[in-house]
């Protein structure tokens, strides 16, 4: 089995990965430095036993996203598992976002995610079975101030797999958004919060296993996960 995810090499994509490794599963993961890929395939690979594939890819750009997707057709395995989580966040504000913002959060932040949805998402159809992760944001559901064109996004990132949802009720996929609230990344670098007070990339990784380890009865279609005390 084989799960696919962007974004891979930090934060809430390694620790995916690192999940679904300790849970048997082969895994093919992009994200844009290849030099963090490569550690992560070494350090994955040796604890685990199990095969990643890696590719540098930049999924800001359309045609680098075909690429992955090529990349892991041929890799001949079935794809059991979908997480479009690469995604990039620049605070501002909408009236006053320097030039090029929101279409460096779309390109990012939601059209990654459509474009290898709709390659990969055939081959789930054609085997009756699958299982996408969106993940989206609690600025996917609760606008503020600073949030600008990032919020914009996600807004829209959250949209498509409600949508998605509809649509693959009846070809047995699952689809489903997790939005979780602030997580301890490199977003939040520089912050002078106690670790306490942020979402462990862990846990994140912990419900997506979770979720989708249900039988094919049932799906959770989304999973807000907030700090204990509250959004920052």
């Amino acid at each position: 089995m084989l799960t696919v995810i962007t974004g891979a090499s930090k934060g809430i994509g390694k620790a995916i990965a690192e999940k679904f490794a300790s849970q048997g599963f082969n895994l093919a993961l992009c994200a844009r430095t290849e030099s963090d890929l490569l550690i992560l395939k070494n350090e994955i690979e040796s604890k685990f036993k199990i095969q990643v594939h890696i590719l540098s890819t930049d999924v800001s750009k359309k045609s680098e996203v075909e690429k992955f997707a090529n990349f892991v057709q041929k890799l001949n395995e079935k794809v059991a598992v979908l997480i479009n989580n690469a995604g990039v966040f620049v605070q501002g504000q909408v009236h006053n976002e320097a030039e090029g913002i929101l279409e460096t959060m779309i390109n990012t932040n939601l059209y990654s995610a459509y474009y290898l949805t709709k390659a990969l998402i055939l081959g789930m159809i054609e085997q009756k079975k699958g299982h996408i992760f969106n993940i989206c944001s609690i600025a996917s559901i609760m606008p503020y101030a600073n949030g600008g064109s990032y919020s914009i996004s996600k807004y829209a990132m959250y949209g498509m797999t409600k949508v998605l949802r509809e649509e693959m009720k009846p070809l047995g996929i699952r689809v489903t958004a997790i939005l979780p609230g602030a997580t301890l990344t490199n977003s939040w670098s520089g912050s002078d919060l106690p670790s306490e007070r942020f979402i462990k990339s862990e846990d994140v990784a912990e419900a997506v296993f979770s979720a989708y380890h249900l039988s094919e009865n049932s799906v959770i279609e989304e999973m807000i996960i907030r700090p204990q005390l509250g959004d920052i």
